[in-house]
């Protein structure tokens, strides 16, 4: 850190010191600064170091320091006001609101101290002439912060029609606050009214539209846009990440992550700030942030979770009940300081109500990656019924029950079965009822059921039902299977066949009950079809199509009201599909599917369909019949209703934002995504089917320039998404789309990161275009962040891939750029035209080989902005303190090069009449320059000429006519003498 000698030295400091981030080490070395100041001996140089502390402090949790510096300044204007310059002197009156509100965010300051100060701030401001609207402000600030509701409405008014001067606070901070005040009376439409110019970047500051986006969430909310609010978290929280200073805005975030379902990010929101738990600089913050800690820690304890371990502040281990506790404490102590100042119970009761609020939403997917929502802690139900003679009635009723939901395949049965099984404990039930309970608990099971299954076929045995007997061992039959014993599960089943197609002939049992036992042999003749994968040998197809037709055959037409049979039916409908799907009859494949789904819709079974509807989303994809594709996606996910799975879910959600993404539907492509995303983490997939639904949001959200979002949610998917698991051309994509948010947020240097990490993996693809891309896009990211060294680096090793490529327009682009990187660099301007004369030469021996007429044009289109760039390229080499010969002969060279792109424009025709008429001006205030009118004058009626007939709609033509004219007023006055 080099010593300050000089007041230029001093400010250069000062102004890099702005830069730093905010916090304790800034603030340290503005005091270190000042101290260099003092010993400048420079009065103004002090001024402005002080001002300069004064400011870091301001933003920073350090607050409370600023009031020392602003004295010092205060004494020294009263004292010698000439040493302030015009600058300084609108800092000083201008940081007056800084003290009033700084005051009121600091208990120990009395309230009558803070009155006296508004007086002196408005004699202050009359003094010097402004406008009393920033004192009117001031003065609502008090008293909304007191409670005084009636005092706060007069200041309000007289603040909004006070004239706006240059103490006026920026309008985007005047909106935040009256914004604030109407959510604050309940009027959010009207907040988020006033707010919108803000949140739409119409107007911006230091700390807008941060706290803009921060106080709108629960207003958003309230109104039921939670779209907006969801955007404005993720925009928000960007902005206010690492942002010492804005507390309370932080605070905003998790408490509205608190109120819509997303606790779990709200506990990773604290755990990124745990200083906040401690810094005393600003109590009024604290308060807030503590206040919204409680909310989250009582919200936890009432999902029965408040012995989870949580971070707090540091020095021991919190437990969520404790830090409840803890955070309820001091959000009241600090609000009864602030109300003992105050003499009102303000502060108080509205901390009470914040700590609070109940839920808002149940939950709201933000599209982030999160630890799994944390859930209840429930006790499982006790039986409810005794086993005596009063509980056969109710054990009737859930027999009954049970029974219907069984005989219509509803998706509660195997549940209302264990219900009845519970309530049973100690009942002597009849062998029937036994064989049921024991049927549907070998169903739940899954492979650890056979033996039940075989327990009911003995008690269906007991019971007389024969038919039955034979239907529940063939379901054990089909599990077996399932489990890989497909061999020993045919057998089985063949002998079960037998029996019960011979028992039917007999009359000794129904349709229902042989269906079942050929329904179970038909699925297990599919499980050896699904075994042999690619290469199914006909006969174990043939065999499965015979035993699909022979359920068919059984069922069709008999089905009537029965839904067990018409369930038979469509399934084997479906069957048939998936074998001409192994055939590779796709469109027959697709029929059949939609023939099942809508079978079982037909027979009130809709959740049956939804497998199917996404078979035949697939098939219709693959045959490029998007709309029958979108048709199904959308079907099952209305047929699936509540009993979809959540990896289900999430499937057809992302197959849904696929395919609508596909036809440019971006904005409802995310909304699916967006789905896709929650519920793969509500299934434990965060990390592969919810890393490729965040990849895709992110994409989703690129496309609508929606970047703040897009870089949330893309950098959440990062960490998961892997080269072994998603393949290295997503991770390549996510990283690209990551730098193009990044570099449109203004973010340059993490663009050009994210670019250099994705040409890395690229630079190892046989195909070199991405990676050359990359590069080029990394350079234009390292140019922006003022790394012009590494730029220049980076351009190189574009140029040598685009080179190597062929890729003539990537390789004079880079050449021009790496033109533009050299000029003014010490020494460099050599350089600059040698590379900007090798662009030409790349275009020119490119055009000589050409055979094509669409890239002979493209390429001279290449051209004629090489010959643009190198005019304006030596115009601004003309260093102004060099020889008049050395301008001179620049300009000149600068006027060959515009002339010729002219010329080349000008071959084109009509296409590039804007392109060769914006360069016909430039060469214009050239030969002005050079104090040649005439010519000058020239070139300004040729552009006039080129845009006789044109309409007023056309806005350059508007323009290039104005400037034309512009240029005719300046040669005419250069003629006259």
């Amino acid at each position: 850190m080099s010593e300050i000698t000089d007041f230029d030295a001093l400010r250069r400091a000062m102004a890099d010191n702005g830069e730093e981030p905010e916090g304790p080490a800034r603030n340290a070395r503005a005091e270190q600064l000042l101290a260099e100041a003092e010993r400048l001996n420079i009065p103004l140089a002090v001024i402005e170091a002080l001002g300069h502390q004064l400011k870091v402090y301001n933003y920073s949790s350090e607050k409370d320091k600023m009031f020392v510096p602003f004295a010092r300044l205060l004494r020294m204007w009263d004292e010698r006001p000439e040493d302030f310059d015009e600058y300084e002197t609108h800092s000083l009156h201008w940081v007056f609101k800084w003290m009033s509100s700084g005051m009121l965010d600091q208990p120990h300051v009395p309230l009558a101290s803070i009155e006296k100060w508004l007086g002196e701030m408005e004699q202050r401001y009359r003094l010097a002439g402004h406008s009393e609207r920033a004192v009117r402000s001031a003065e609502f600030s008090v008293a909304a912060h007191v409670g005084d509701v009636a005092r706060a409405e007069r200041a309000y008014g007289a603040w909004l029609a006070a004239d706006r001067d240059g103490m006026a606070d920026c309008h985007a901070c005047e909106l935040h606050g009256q914004g604030w005040w109407q959510a604050e009376l309940g009027r959010d439409a009207e907040a988020i009214r006033l707010w919108e110019p803000v949140l739409e970047g119409e107007f911006t500051c230091a700390h807008e539209p941060h706290t803009v986006l921060a106080s709108s969430l629960l207003p958003l909310l309230r109104l039921g846009r939670e779209d907006e609010a969801r955007a404005n978290h993720l925009r928000g929280f960007r902005l206010v990440r690492s942002m010492e200073s804005m507390r309370g805005a932080y605070a905003d975030h998790v408490e509205f992550c608190t109120l819509t379902g997303n606790e779990a990010r709200a506990l990773e929101l604290l755990a990124e700030r745990p200083a906040y738990f401690t810094d005393d600089g600003h109590p009024r913050s604290k308060l807030e942030f503590m206040a919204v800690v409680a909310l989250l820690m009582d919200r936890l304890s009432t999902l029965g979770l408040g012995d989870q371990r949580v971070s707090g502040p540091a020095g021991r281990t919190w437990s969520a009940g404790e830090l409840a506790a803890h955070a309820r404490a001091e959000a009241l102590a600090l609000a009864a300081r602030f109300d003992d100042r105050n003499g009102t119970a303000h502060v108080s009761e509205r901390a009470r109500a914040r700590m609070e609020q109940p839920p808002l939403v149940e939950r709201l997917p933000l599209g982030v990656r999160t630890a799994a929502r944390p859930t209840p802690v429930t006790m499982p139900a006790p039986a409810t019924v005794p086993a005596s003679a009063d509980a056969e009635p109710d054990l009737s009723v859930l027999v009954a029950e049970a029974r219907r939901l069984s005989d219509t395949l509803q998706p509660d049965a195997v549940e209302a079965w264990a219900a009845v099984s519970r309530a049973a404990e100690g009942v002597e039930l009849a062998a029937l009822d036994r064989a049921e309970i024991a049927d549907h608990r070998a169903m739940d099971l899954g492979p650890e059921g056979v033996p039940l299954f075989e327990e009911a076929a003995r008690l269906y045995a007991e019971g007389g039902d024969a038919g039955e007997a034979l239907a529940a061992r063939a379901r054990g039959a089909y599990v077996r299977a399932l489990t890989g014993e497909v061999s020993e599960a045919l057998t089985a089943v063949a002998a079960l066949y037998d029996r019960v197609l011979a028992l039917y002939a007999e009359d000794g049992t129904g349709v229902r009950q042989t269906a079942a036992v050929l329904m179970c042999r038909a699925r297990i003749l599919m499980r050896r079809v699904h075994e042999a994968e690619d290469a199914v040998p006909p006969s174990v197809a043939a065999d499965a199509e015979a035993a699909t037709r022979e359920v068919l055959a059984l069922v069709e037409g008999r089905a009537g009201d029965d839904v067990r049979l018409a369930s038979r039916a469509a399934e084997a409908q479906a069957m048939l599909a998936e074998l001409a799907a192994v055939a590779g009859d796709v469109e027959t494949a697709a029929e059949l599917f939609a023939r099942a789904a809508a079978a079982f819709v037909g027979a009130g079974l809709p959740w049956f369909a939804v497998e199917y509807e996404a078979r035949l989303a697939g098939l219709a994809h693959h045959l490029g019949d998007t709309a029958e594709a979108e048709r199904a996606l959308r079907a099952a996910l209305e047929h699936g209703g509540p009993h979809l799975e959540a990896t289900g879910r999430a499937q057809l959600h992302l197959q849904l934002a696929e395919v609508l993404g596909g036809r440019g539907l971006s904005e409802e492509a995310a909304e699916h995504a967006l789905q896709a995303a929650h519920w793969a983490d509500e299934a434990g997939e965060s990390r592969t089917l919810g890393a490729w639904s965040r990849h895709q949001l992110g994409g989703f959200l690129l496309r609508q320039g929606r970047f703040a979002e897009a870089a949330e949610v893309l950098e959440s998917a990062l960490p998961d998404l892997s080269v072994e698991t998603h393949g290295d051309g997503v991770v390549v994509q996510t990283q690209w789309w990551l730098g193009d948010c990044l570099d449109e947020l203004g973010e340059h240097r993490a663009a050009a990161e994210r670019r250099l990490q994705a040409a890395e993996i690229a630079r190892h693809w046989p195909e070199q275009h991405d990676h050359a891309t990359l590069a080029h896009l990394a350079a234009e990211s390292l140019g922006h962040a003022g790394l012009h060294a590494e730029a220049d680096q980076a351009y190189a090793r574009a140029s040598a891939l685009w080179r190597s490529l062929g890729h003539v327009h990537g390789l004079v682009r880079s050449l021009r750029a790496r033109a533009w990187l050299a000029l003014g660099v010490a020494d460099r301007d050599e350089a600059a035209a040698d590379f900007m004369a090798s662009a030409v030469e790349e275009c020119r021996a490119a055009l000589e080989t050409a055979d094509d007429a669409e890239a002979r044009e493209r390429l001279t289109v290449e051209l004629g902005h090489t010959h643009r760039q190198f005019g304006d390229l030596l115009a601004r080499s003309a260093a102004e303190d060099a020889e008049d010969e050395s301008i001179r002969g620049a300009l000149e060279d600068a006027l060959v090069q515009v002339t010729r792109a002219v010329a080349v424009f000008a071959s084109l025709g009509g296409g590039a009449l804007h392109s060769r008429t914006g360069a016909e001006l430039a060469a214009g205030w050239l030969e002005a320059d050079l104090g040649r009118p005439a010519e000058a004058a020239a070139r300004a009626r040729a552009v006039l000429s080129a845009y006789d007939g044109a309409g007023e709609d056309d806005e350059t033509a508007r323009e290039r006519r104005a400037e034309a004219e512009q240029m005719l007023q300046v040669t005419a006055e250069q003629e006259t003498p």
